[in-house]
């Protein structure tokens, strides 16, 4: 038996035995598959509503329909709205994480490599931004270019590369000094190929670990710049936003505040439980 399928099986078995990591990956991998067929699985178009159903609560009946969750001060089914919420809060997440982390990586990995001036110039731009709160940064960023998806997306992604360039600008100046470096570059290798061949794929591990915690911030982010009325359009159901909508009705309807906040609490709470068996996997 070689010596990854001996690691591979270590790694499964260990997996087996940690039932916490189980249920992270099963909640990640319902999470994606909700957004995946959303269509197929939500029982209304969460965009249509009737005054005569509103703010029914959960298990309600009316004219022949079930409303599981119940329903908002609209008359829109909940449960819908939560399923093509998941939508918004994944895509968020995931993309903002590899965007800021495509931005991140490459400037502090290529500004490691390079050296000063280079260096020196990313790493004071970098202390510039983490004088400013990441939270309030955003705030900022998005009532200069406005809301929308792609909007929020792109300000998350500029508010989260800093941690990405730090960690990515350490672990180059480690690298770099290995011997196997010295001996691609003996060989004639250039600079492109010695960074995207030898030095990330090297780096990588610790960086992956940060997305993976990152992906449950930004969904929190999303979802309290919704719940503001800066984050996505209000016609665009998100999870943020339905909590926004419900705070009204807190007293007489408090399935519209406590079905969405279940669904952020799970769901970062798994990814946060995935993020560190990676962790734990892949720390040397």
């Amino acid at each position: 038996m070689t010596q990854e399928k001996r690691g591979a099986r270590v790694t499964i078995k260990r997996l087996v035995n940690q039932k916490l990591v189980l249920f992270g990956i099963a909640v990640l991998i319902l999470v994606i598959s909700v957004a995946i067929f959303a269509p197929i699985l939500a029982p209304f178009d969460p965009q249509q509503g009737s005054l005569r159903a509103r703010l029914l609560p959960p298990g309600s009946q009316q004219g022949g329909e079930i409303y599981i969750l119940g329903t908002d001060a609209l008359g829109r089914d909940l449960l819908s709205q939560l399923i093509y919420g998941t939508r918004i809060s994944l895509l968020v997440g995931f993309l903002s994480v590899l965007l800021g982390g495509s931005i991140g990586i490459t400037l502090g990995s290529v500004g490691a490599y390079v050296g000063n001036p280079l260096d020196a110039i990313i790493m004071r731009l970098a202390d510039i931004q983490l004088s400013f709160p990441s939270f309030l940064l955003a705030l900022a960023l998005l009532a200069v270019f406005g809301s929308g998806l792609f909007n929020v997306i792109l300000v998350l992604a500029i508010s989260d590369w800093v941690q990405y360039a730090r960690v990515a600008r350490g672990q180059t100046l480690l690298t770099i000094q290995q011997e196997y470096i010295e001996a691609a570059r003996a060989l004639g290798g250039k600079h492109p190929r010695l960074l995207l061949r030898h030095i990330l794929p090297n780096i990588m591990s610790p960086l992956i670990v940060i997305g993976s915690f990152a992906v449950a911030r930004a969904i929190i982010a999303e979802s309290s710049l919704s719940f503001l009325g800066v984050g996505v359009s209000p016609d665009v159901p998100t999870w943020g936003g339905i909590l926004a909508r419900g705070r009204d009705y807190i007293r007489d309807a408090w399935w519209l505040v406590t079905m969405p906040g279940l669904s952020i609490m799970i769901t970062v709470l798994g990814i946060n439980v995935v993020g560190d068996w990676l962790r734990d996997i892949l720390d040397p």
